[in-house]
């Protein structure tokens, strides 16, 4: 999984001495520093065997997330006629957790965008037979 995420409020935003991490005291505004993320945290939570083994990078604006998955039989276009119909389906059960997109969007459109995060149909791609790339966006300081 890779996570590239929007600077936080814990981020330093100047050069400063950090206590937990050399990389955490270089300003966020213009360094890409490899950090713990709360979409790493919840996967993790989620599925423990995964816990300690993902990582993010903070960017100037919201989030991009790819997850890689290896699978036995299908193929990116296979997950696209499921997903969305998943999302639409249990839209009021998850409480508008999860959201869909197919319109290219960039990381702007994830500004003020309360799903967490946005599943990106024409972002993600097949990278072989076995594995595939799912991509979704959002909004950092909004869904955490």
């Amino acid at each position: 999984m890779t996570t590239s995420h929007a600077i936080t409020a814990t981020q330093k935003t100047t050069d400063s001495p950090s206590v937990k991490l050399l990389c955490n005291g270089y300003g966020a505004n213009l360094n890409i520093i490899l950090a713990s993320t709360g979409t790493a945290k919840a996967v993790s939570k989620v599925i423990p065997e995964l816990n300690g083994k993902l990582t993010g990078m903070a960017t100037p604006n919201t989030s991009v997330e790819g997850l890689t998955c290896h699978l036995r039989k299908y193929q990116y276009d296979d997950i696209k006629k499921v997903v969305k119909p998943i999302i639409l389906t249990f839209q009021g059960l998850l409480n508008d957790i999860l959201g869909y997109t197919k319109n290219q969007d960039v990381s702007c459109d994830f500004n003020s965008n309360t799903h967490s995060p946005t599943f990106d149909a024409e972002a993600g791609i097949t990278l072989n037979y076995h594995f595939i790339k799912l991509i979704s966006g959002k909004d950092n300081d909004i869904t955490g």
